[in-house]
């Protein structure tokens, strides 16, 4: 063989070899690299939210979007697809293309839509991957002052005195706002009836007029109504008490054991999501959240941070549909 054909051969060789290693020079520069072996992300990424702008869900989601932006270089848009107690915005999510651009950031309402529609266009367990909770955002029960009504005790008083005749705000049936109120209705063994809204600005409205007489309301649309007396906190349906309002009992400290309700707001995305992906989106949520700013923000909304990894969510996921599924038959909810 002759010197120039070595040459030639060896410069022949060192090409194919750099362009093997391309994708994985670009995934060690930049993160995961895409089917056509560009760094993730290179582009912008929609973040699907299925309820409307200034829900508890959208602030939070904005809240750590822009920090997950600046981290990874790309700008992360806020896609609000509110409807059908979230089911538009799930599906859209779905049947997007499982490259990274399209992720969503829902409540823990996600688990309770298999319960309550009689036949959804997607499958919660099948058609999504957990990529991490993001908060843990205790529903408090609120009612307007005009209802002479300060304690949990005076409300289950009242609505024991007259069965049937109370009535409660939910942001959409079957949304975990109303599965919240039905959780505490069965432990505390009263009767009133659920009255939906298309999301959570509304029905705060309807308690605060006194139309409607109380809300399990996420406290983000609410701490400022308490603050400034529109509304009463007679408690939290959560495990342990909220850290914005550390004075509120929950409503097993208030006597109604076994009402407990963890609402929670977490990132998922298209199932078929590579699993580089999933886990550099993990790890960008854990260090948005470890910022001043993202904890500042999260003091003021009375939101506590809450991480799992995928395969924990995954896993919690599945389990919470099941624990709804009791809720929803122990409450005689029947299906959409």
């Amino acid at each position: 063989m002759t010197f120039a054909r070595r040459a030639a051969l060896a410069s022949l060789t060192s090409l194919t070899v750099l362009a093997a290693l391309s994708p994985l020079a670009a995934s060690a520069q930049g993160g995961p690299s895409t089917s056509a072996g560009q760094a993730y992300p290179n582009k912008p990424i929609r973040v699907i939210v299925p309820f409307a702008a200034g829900s508890t869900t959208d602030i939070i989601a904005r809240a750590i979007a822009d920090k997950m932006g600046q981290s990874m270089g790309q700008t992360l848009v806020i896609d609000n697809r509110g409807g059908a107690s979230g089911t538009i915005g799930q599906q859209a999510v779905a049947t997007a293309a499982p490259d990274g651009y399209t992720i969503m950031v829902h409540s823990s309402s996600h688990t309770v839509s298999p319960s309550t529609f009689a036949k959804l266009p997607f499958d919660t367990t099948a058609d999504f991957v957990g990529v991490t909770p993001i908060s843990s955002t205790p529903n408090v029960l609120v009612i307007s002052p005009s209802k002479n009504i300060k304690t949990l005790q005076e409300l289950l008083v009242a609505a024991r005195a007259k069965p049937g005749s109370m009535n409660f705000a939910s942001a959409g049936q079957g949304s975990a706002t109303h599965l919240n109120a039905e959780k505490f209705k069965l432990a505390a063994k009263i009767d009133a009836v659920n009255i939906p809204f298309k999301g959570s600005a509304e029905a705060v409205t309807e308690v605060m007029s006194g139309r409607v007489d109380y809300y399990f309301s996420p406290i983000a649309p609410v701490i400022g109504q308490i603050r400034n007396g529109q509304l009463v906190a007679l408690a939290v349906g959560s495990p342990k008490r909220a850290t914005a309002l550390p004075q509120v009992p929950t409503t097993a400290e208030a006597g109604v054991p076994g009402s407990e309700f963890n609402f929670w707001i977490g990132m998922m995305a298209p199932s078929k999501t590579p699993r580089d992906i999933v886990n550099r989106l993990h790890d960008e949520v854990v260090k948005a959240l470890n910022t001043p700013e993202v904890k500042e923000r999260f003091a003021t909304l009375g939101a506590d941070a809450w991480t799992l990894s995928p395969e924990q969510f995954d896993s919690y996921i599945r389990d919470e549909i099941k624990s709804n599924a009791v809720l929803v038959k122990a409450a005689g909810l029947s299906p959409q």
